[in-house]
């Protein structure tokens, strides 16, 4: 049966903008899961990348839905550009589609998300032998009125060894280098020539640094690694030879960290990095790392923006813990 619509020549009313059936605004609607492979710029160079993307448009109280499929059409759109012409970096993109949707959806807000796969060939410490690290690129932006926020982040694994255990075994070796008739003063040296055992974990950190709607500057992934990389006891790699897992051991041991240790240093060195930016700018660090002599995980994190963070830091009064949904929110 032909639509009635159709054949009284009136258009079909546009379901989306129809009035919802409760008047109530939604925090958040879009898609989620859109997995391209995408052409972005990173550390200088432009590479593939295995990328997942999320956009969401904030929903007023007199509109039913979103449309979409125009979330789709716009990360297309956005995506052939970057694929066909210059590369951006991820959280530029991110910033490209939220823009673009924003629009598109006649909406106050929109934030786009994307969290991409890619990989970095580094030498091992000692043997110099090249091997693959898989690496986490995470981007997001919200764009409103005022402007567009940019959040860039990364994702790495590396080692931790326990203060705790260690400080446990310390006190045995001691014991037990007296009983065989060693003097104080032997057993200290003795205890600072070897590196003392304990429990490891591989720890997962996550750092990211935004931008607010008037920053100007550049944040390059590669600073972020080494940042994430260095805060743990110990860097990984995937190809070692002896002399590397020698040296990748010791040197976990002799830089035993909690996963509050890891937060605390990557929040440190960012804030140097980082200061000449600004104090609006905003720094969200979290460690997990996986346990090897229990069943569960330990996790730490830290929010906040630079300037609250450097005081801090410098001895001064606890500063707000704001976190990233309340920094993009703040769009």
């Amino acid at each position: 049966m032909a639509d009635t619509a159709a054949l009284s020549g009136v258009a079909p009313t546009d379901v989306q903008a129809r009035p919802p059936s409760a008047h109530l605004s939604l925090s958040s609607v879009g898609v989620t899961g859109v997995r391209q492979v995408l052409r972005i710029r990173s550390n200088g160079i432009e590479q593939l990348f295995y990328a997942d993307l999320d956009c969401y448009v904030d929903l007023g109280p007199h509109q039913k839905g979103a449309h979409m499929s125009r979330f789709e059409e716009v990360i297309e759109e956005a995506i052939e550009e970057v694929v066909i012409g210059e590369a951006l970096k991820a959280e530029t993109l991110a910033a490209h589609i939220a823009e673009r949707v924003r629009q598109r959806q006649n909406a106050t807000r929109a934030e786009a998300r994307i969290s991409a796969r890619y990989p970095e060939h580094k030498p091992a410490p000692i043997s110099g032998s090249q091997t693959q690290q898989i690496y986490r690129l995470l981007g997001s932006a919200v764009a409103s009125e005022r402007g567009t926020r940019r959040l860039v982040g990364v994702e790495a694994q590396g080692m931790t060894a326990c203060p705790c255990a260690q400080e446990l075994l310390s006190e045995r070796a001691r014991s037990r280098l007296a009983e065989e008739g060693f003097d104080a003063a032997e057993v200290e040296r003795i205890v600072r020539s070897v590196p003392i055992a304990t429990h490891n974990q591989r720890g997962v950190g996550t750092l990211h640094v935004g931008c607010p709607e008037q920053c100007a500057g550049e944040i390059d992934a590669a600073v972020l690694l080494r940042i994430v990389e260095s805060s743990m006891s110990s860097e990984i790699y995937e190809l070692m030879k002896r002399p590397d897992e020698a040296h990748v051991v010791e040197k976990a041991h002799r830089r035993p960290r909690f996963v509050e240790d890891c937060v605390r240093e990557m929040v440190r060195l960012a804030v140097d990095e980082f200061a000449d930016l600004g104090d609006e700018i905003f720094i969200s660090a979290h460690q997990r790392n996986l346990e090897t002599i229990h069943h569960h995980d330990v996790v730490a994190e830290r929010h906040g923006l630079l300037g609250d963070l450097a005081r801090e830091l410098a001895g001064g009064e606890r500063g707000p813990h704001l976190t990233p949904r309340d920094w993009l929110s703040a769009a």
